[in-house]
């Protein structure tokens, strides 16, 4: 009897294996995909009333599509014949890019934008709205030379 009380016995070993199970189940179980990634391409430096061409692509790794409205935001008033502001479908297989040229009049902080919206017509199928942050972005300043 006292033999099969040892073997019943969870040993070191055992419970140091249902720690690192129990681990690796708490991590398998996490979404790590990304909402909303984003790459920004413009010049650092330009010269004083130079057009300039900002490149800015976005993508997703959520499986649904979403709507985005992507807009720049400077720490100065631009001017400029262009449309600031864009509104698109953002799909995992199908990231975006977004271009805007503008004339650099002075050294300033420019704010790129990506607010995820709720709206109807953007997108062929459902889009989603997730719980988290809404609104994601990236600042690059330019400076004139």
């Amino acid at each position: 009897m006292h033999l099969l009380q040892l073997l019943l016995r969870p040993g070191p070993g055992i419970l140091v294996l249902v720690l690192c199970l129990h681990l690796g189940t708490n991590k398998a179980q996490e979404d790590t995909r990304e909402v909303i990634k984003m790459q920004l391409d413009m010049p650092s430096n330009a010269k004083e009333n130079e057009e300039v061409t900002m490149k800015f692509k976005v993508a997703t790794e959520l499986r649904e599509c979403m709507v985005i409205k992507t807009y720049l935001q400077g720490s100065r008033p631009m001017d400029g014949p262009f449309n600031y502001i864009y509104t698109a479908c953002l799909c995992e297989d199908y990231p975006r890019t977004f271009y805007w040229d503008f004339t650099v009049n002075r050294t300033m902080a420019i704010a790129t934008v990506v607010h995820i919206i709720e709206q109807e017509g953007i997108c062929p199928n459902i889009s989603v709205v997730p719980n988290e942050n809404k609104y994601y972005y990236t600042i690059r300043k330019i400076q004139t030379v």
